[in-house]
């Protein structure tokens, strides 16, 4: 683990500011009081690293997504990056390792491989770009695999196999995330670096973006990440939720042996109800000291960031 990781520091594996910077470039990363995740929040609740999605929203047309995601990609760098000296774009795995005391690194992943089409050019111009964590679906099908509302609920397909095949070579994760149970089978099976970014547990609340025991068990079996999402439908079945429930799932996850695989994945800025008292990244340290009543310090810092880092590729 880098020595600039302590057991506060807090590694969130997705959230959704891009897509609001994308629907109106005027606010301020730093302070805009319209954005969950900013640079003043993710500093109060002392986030280490980051990881920016770029989602684009299904009524937009499939000629004009890959020119979404150039202007998402844009954003990040004009609004996020260039204008801190704190905010660093991790590019690579080992740059985690070089982030000093004070520095928060950037991750960008992509949420949904909509955008693509069917044009592997694409794909590899986004690698290059640095992202390095796809999912391949967002809740419908694509050319990749079927997503989680897709109902025939297919899986990967021969070109999806191709694309997991890329991110094995080039070391990126394969996200589960918003897949069809039998996509995520399928990526289990043929990925080597697999991460579900924001999924909670389907036994103790319904939703079906939720994974089931088998789905989470296969993830623990390996040490592959799962980031806890703070929805409140993904918690609790409605539109309310507490610490409480966002711990009760903490805790089941673990008895079925996520000790060392869970972490958070909040979905700020892609929610539009909240945990109460966890509306944002500088809430962190109130769920840190409530977790201080049922967990070690030790396990603390498993589920900050320990975890994550342990499941990235070498």
């Amino acid at each position: 683990m880098n020595q600039n990781f302590s057991s506060s520091n807090v590694i969130d594996t997705h959230c959704d500011v891009l897509l609001k910077l994308w629907m109106n470039p005027n606010q301020s990363f730093k302070d805009s009081n319209q954005l969950d995740v900013t640079l003043t929040k993710l500093k109060n609740g002392g986030v280490k690293l980051q990881c920016f999605a770029i989602f684009i929203e299904p009524f937009v047309k499939q000629e004009l997504k890959f020119q979404a995601v150039l202007e998402q990609i844009h954003l990040f760098h004009q609004k996020v990056i260039e204008p801190y000296q704190e905010m660093k774009h991790i590019t690579k795995w080992s740059d985690i390792s070089l982030l000093k005391e004070g520095e928060i690194g950037a991750i960008l992943t992509l949420e949904g491989m909509d955008a693509v089409g069917s044009d592997e050019w694409k794909h590899h111009f986004l690698i290059e770009q640095g992202i390095l964590s796809v999912g391949l679906t967002w809740n419908q099908a694509n050319l990749v695999a079927d997503g989680i509302e897709e109902s025939r609920g297919a899986g990967i397909t021969d070109f999806g196999k191709r694309i997991i095949e890329t991110h094995n070579k080039h070391s990126l994760l394969t996200d589960v995330s918003h897949l069809s149970e039998k996509s995520f089978w399928d990526t289990v099976q043929y990925s080597k670096y697999v991460i579900a970014s924001h999924s909670n547990a389907l036994a103790l609340c319904g939703h079906k973006r939720n994974l089931n025991d088998e789905q989470a068990k296969a993830l623990f079996s390996d040490e592959r990440y799962m980031g806890l999402v703070f929805l409140p439908k993904f918690l609790s079945d409605t539109e309310e939720a507490t610490m409480d429930d966002v711990i009760r799932h903490i805790e089941y996850l673990c008895a079925l042996g996520g000790e060392k695989s869970i972490g958070f994945g909040s979905d700020f800025d892609g929610i539009s109800s909240y945990v109460d008292g966890l509306e944002h990244p500088g809430c962190y340290p109130a769920l840190l000291e409530r977790l201080t009543k049922y967990y070690s310090d030790a396990q603390i810092k498993r589920f900050c960031s320990e975890n994550f880092l342990r499941s990235l590729p070498n």
